[in-house]
């Protein structure tokens, strides 16, 4: 599900607040390739909770990293996401799509705190082959000015979205892909990035919810800075090296008890809602913050559920001299979302 349209080769494109990062997955033989890899840094309040500062610099950035990159692309995939994005699981009378296409505004705006007039809608009909007098769909819907926001960014790089989707969407497309275990009982997809990490929970395979909690590697780092006066360079080798650190594990207990508690209120919210009684059964952590020593350990302590790293890599096939000059284990986190995003396909 996209909010726009859906080549045998897609560009995805994630504009993180952090990292800008390009991945070109290749289509031609009818099974997925991963042609090329590239990142690029951006400095810290450019984009902010998502909002872009200065354009300019972004647009830049995108250009630079696409020179690097050695491609021109004229379309990409990229996403939307954060507070302006709401997924809610509904209930609606049972019709054919093109019937529930003409009504779906008027269902949604019981279900979203947004003016109908100025959003972009998408829903999926979850079980089309019900009988049932009801129906379950899978609305999103995200404010207008957030997708035309990130199309005239694209339209000064000089690139058009070929799709524009939904990070929580990129990153269960990637996951569906490479661990298609996780597609059975009530799974988490926590991805931790800069500023956000985002919370998915699966139920089997469908993505039923979705939260945005507002801590990331940056607040890892600040409270390094802060606390224990590092500058942000010795902050981060702690934070990117391969072992918890004596100095660093203070805050693994408090960030990583806030990310705890998020993720539990975001399953408990599930429950409660869908009077399930299912909880849930492991959790699956991607996003520059996997890479954070010791962190998934303390967040399967506290929570007493099964934790691992997840990366786009476990059985998407990966072209020759693709990672040459880069440290796979150490990027490979990083890649869920872009790679989600270009495993996408133009119908």
């Amino acid at each position: 599900m996209a909010l726009f349209g859906r080549v045998r080769t897609t560009v995805g494109l994630d504009i993180g607040s952090g990292l800008i990062k390009l991945v070109v997955v290749s289509h031609g033989t009818g099974e997925p390739v991963l042609t090329k890899v590239a990142f690029t840094p951006l400095v810290d309040d450019v984009i902010v909770e998502g909002e872009v500062m200065d354009s300019g610099i972004v647009a830049n950035a995108v250009k630079g990293l696409f020179a690097t990159a050695g491609i021109k692309p004229k379309q990409v995939v990229t996403a939307v996401g954060g507070r302006d994005v709401i997924i809610k699981k509904i209930s609606m009378d049972r019709m054919k799509e093109g019937e529930a296409r003409d009504i779906i505004r008027w269902d949604a705006q019981q279900h979203v705190p947004f003016d109908m007039d100025n959003v972009e809608l998408d829903f999926q009909i979850l079980d089309p082959e019900g009988d049932g007098l009801q129906m379950s769909v899978l609305l999103v819907v995200a404010k207008r000015e957030l997708v035309e926001t990130k199309m005239a960014l694209l339209s000064e790089v000089g690139v058009q979205p070929s799709v524009i989707d939904v990070d929580s969407f990129a990153l269960h497309n990637a996951f569906e892909l490479n661990y298609p275990d996780g597609m059975r009982g009530v799974v988490g997809l926590v991805n931790i990035g800069h500023e956000m990490t985002n919370v998915n929970i699966l139920d089997d395979g469908v993505p039923v919810l979705t939260r945005d909690l507002p801590v990331g590697t940056r607040r890892f780092r600040e409270d390094m800075q802060r606390e224990r006066g590092m500058s942000a360079e010795e902050a981060d080798k702690h934070l990117q090296g391969f072992e918890t650190t004596e100095m660093l594990g203070p805050f693994l207990q408090t960030r990583g008890e806030e990310l705890a508690v998020g993720i539990e209120r975001a399953a408990a919210f599930l429950q409660t809602a869908s009077r399930s009684a299912a909880g849930l059964s492991r959790l699956f952590v991607s996003g520059g913050g996997a890479r954070i020593p010791g962190l998934t350990k303390a967040l399967a302590e506290r929570l007493k559920l099964p934790v691992q790293i997840a990366t786009p890599l476990e059985r998407l096939r990966v072209a020759d001299g693709v990672f040459d000059s880069m440290n796979i284990d150490e990027v490979a986190p990083l890649l869920m979302l872009p790679v989600g995003l270009a495993l996408r396909t133009a119908a």
